[in-house]
């Protein structure tokens, strides 16, 4: 798997993230530095925590499936990306989100914002993604964008969180959708 594809793995699952800093700047009536950065750190590590556990329990099955693997990464990518557009079109995070930096609070927001990340993992595996490098850089770019999304938040309040989240599903699905194709030889087939 490559750099590009990794990184859109990682702003896809930061998608869940996103949506919920945006909510959290929305919510905090002092948003400073430290509580942007708080927030990014909470929603980053947990985003390269999951796919790790995910990765290691991935592995301990991936001889038993590694002929169907590549049907394994659409099915779960396309399920996590399917999962997350119907969980944006029918909810509204902002109204059950308060203003608290806590650790209870940010602990539960974090890991309900990376299960899907745990999935992902499982699917690197399978294809022998090099984890470290994964998740460190799916964990920055979770840090990055919520980040900005909890200062895009603070300014401009809940607007982009459900689109976001919309695009983050379809691009997890089209990933899939490009890793059974190139297994199956879809593109080798159209020289692509």
């Amino acid at each position: 798997m490559k750099i590009l594809e990794i990184l859109l793995i990682g702003i896809g699952l930061s998608m869940d993230a996103f949506a919920v800093s945006i909510c959290k700047g929305f919510s905090i009536p002092k948003m400073n530095l430290k509580k942007s950065i708080k927030i990014g750190l909470y929603f980053g590590l947990f985003q390269a925590i999951m796919p790790t556990i995910g990765y290691f329990l991935g592995s301990v099955f991936a001889n038993f499936i590694i002929s169907i693997d590549h049907w394994v990464a659409f099915i779960l990518l396309s399920l996590i990306g399917l999962n997350m557009v119907i969980e944006a079109l029918k909810s509204d995070k902002s109204e059950t989100l308060n203003n608290s930096l806590e650790f209870k609070t940010m602990l539960i927001l974090s890991i309900a914002t990376s299960i899907d990340a745990l999935a992902v993992g499982i699917t690197f595996a399978f294809l022998n993604v090099n984890i470290l490098s994964a998740v460190i850089l799916i964990g920055m770019v979770t840090f990055l964008i919520s980040f900005v999304g909890a200062n895009i938040g603070h300014k401009f309040g809940g607007k982009y969180g459900k689109n976001s989240e919309v695009l983050g599903g379809i691009v997890l699905i089209l990933i899939g959708l490009k890793i059974l194709l190139e297994h199956i030889g879809f593109f080798s087939f159209f020289n692509i």
